[in-house]
């Protein structure tokens, strides 16, 4: 059978941010979806509130009986799932057909000309950036995010007559092998996910693989400096503003917002204003800027697209923005990310005291990169460490927030995220960043509303 076949589809792991996109693509289609995930978050209400409905337990009694059909239904899940998880136990023992997400996506994707968004930094922005152009554009699109965008509120974009599918493609678990996309961009290949690679060399041996997967006589749009073969495609480099095939020139702010003229084989396109804050966000856009000029958007359509994104969720995303205060929360979970966000803030606030509270992702990616991020948030005035967020991991013994605690050079302390609230309440900070991948997100609604109240003071 074909995915266009079954009429139920099982979702292993509905909350990420992949899966959801996923269940919104069927559930916009008319298939049965329901799904598992072990919390309730933002993205999970929203899913709930648009008519999927989602279990917390784990139980296969939570099944309902239409999904318990295995000629109906297709389930889908996660790698960051538990192989004993009891739900895809049952599945598997039954014998349904079972796929990863990344599966389902190749799948999807194969017959549209799939734009690949890759890179250990900064896919999720280039990808929702890529695909604000192409919609404010005659091309359209079609686009499964990463990330959820603030101009259309969600990580699935729809097209009924544009061939165009913009797609994130996560190195994670070697997902992005599953993609065959006809234009790919690689923005970093810096080592992480050490606990599925082992070490950075064969995390670069998958991103070479993935460019493989690039269907013959595609393009490839790649970070300058990165070393990769891409026999049978056309290759393009990009950067800040080192000379290269697509670069920035006369970068400058212009009421906290960057102008630049964006140089490119056809020429310049001049006083390109971008409203999204962060100078690393203006290379992200000089990535997602090049492969919508390659794809056939004039400049007209992609300095107005520039002009008007608004962002997504969770990446440099103002929460407060006010003269006395300022609070951004942020995704950054490596320690390049840490520290190419900390200094965009430190660019835009370089007078101001600014406090990082940071959230370890994984006790692995902890014990493997705790000198680096110590080294990058050592930029900060002040640090607040929360304990790890383990996700899919058991503990590892001798690895807690301590060990990059120790590095660290500027006040800081580790602080339980119970007792966050209180220990805000005690300080004053300028600008407050809140970092990291795990569950730190479900802290920041009640930041905003402590800090909101001080400034009603």
């Amino acid at each position: 059978m074909q995915i266009k076949d079954y009429k139920n589809i099982y979702f292993i792991g509905i909350g990420g941010i992949g899966m959801s996109a996923l269940a919104r693509y069927f559930y916009s289609i008319g298939k049965n979806v329901f799904g598992y995930d072990r919390m309730d978050t933002q993205l999970t209400a929203e899913l709930t509130a648009e008519g999927i409905d989602i279990t917390f337990q784990e139980s296969v009694d939570q099944i309902p009986k239409i999904y318990q059909s295995k000629e109906d239904t297709l389930i889908v899940y996660t790698p960051a799932v538990p192989v004993n998880h009891p739900q895809l136990i049952y599945f598997q023992e039954q014998q349904f057909a079972i796929k990863k997400r990344s599966q389902v996506l190749g799948l999807l994707s194969d017959n549209l000309k799939g734009i690949g968004i890759a890179g250990t930094h900064g896919k999720t922005t280039v990808s929702t950036i890529t695909a604000h152009i192409f919609k404010s554009s005659a091309l359209d699109c079609n686009a499964f995010l990463g990330g959820i965008s603030r101009n259309y509120q969600s990580n699935l974009l729809l097209s009924k007559d544009s061939p165009w599918m913009v797609l994130e493609a996560d190195e994670f678990d070697r997902s992005f092998l599953q993609l065959h996309p006809q234009l790919a961009v690689i923005t970093s290949m810096d080592a992480d996910h050490l606990d599925i690679y082992g070490d950075k060399s064969e995390l670069e041996k998958s991103f070479q693989a993935f460019v493989h997967q690039i269907k013959e006589g595609g393009i490839l749009v790649h970070k300058k400096g990165l070393i990769l073969t891409h026999q049978g495609l056309t290759a393009y480099t990009y950067s800040l503003n080192e000379k290269a095939d697509f670069y920035a020139e006369n970068i400058h702010l212009v009421e906290g917002f960057y102008q630049f003229n964006l140089v490119h084989p056809g020429g310049v396109i001049k006083d390109i204003l971008f409203s999204y804050p962060g100078k690393i966000n203006v290379e992200n856009a000089i990535a997602a800027a090049s492969m919508a000029l390659l794809c056939g958007v004039n400049a007209d359509e992609l300095k107005k697209a520039l002009s008007t994104f608004k962002g997504v969720r969770r990446r440099f995303d103002y929460q407060i923005r006010t003269e006395k205060i300022v609070f951004i929360d942020d995704y950054a979970h490596h320690p390049k990310e840490l520290w190419e966000s900390i200094s965009s803030v430190r660019e835009l606030y370089p007078n101001k005291k600014i406090t990082g509270i940071f959230q370890p992702h994984l006790y692995s990616r902890t014990r493997d990169f705790a000198d680096g991020f110590a080294s990058s948030l050592n930029l900060l005035d002040e640090v607040i460490l929360l304990d790890i967020y383990p996700a899919r991991e058991l503990p590892i013994e001798g690895v807690s927030s301590e060990i990059i605690l120790k590095n660290i050079n500027v006040p800081a302390q580790i602080c339980g995220k119970n007792e966050l609230l209180n220990l805000l309440k005690e300080k004053d900070f300028e600008v407050l960043l809140t970092l990291g991948a795990g569950d730190i997100d479900k802290l920041v609604v009640p930041i905003k509303n402590l800090i909101s109240k001080r400034l009603e003071c």
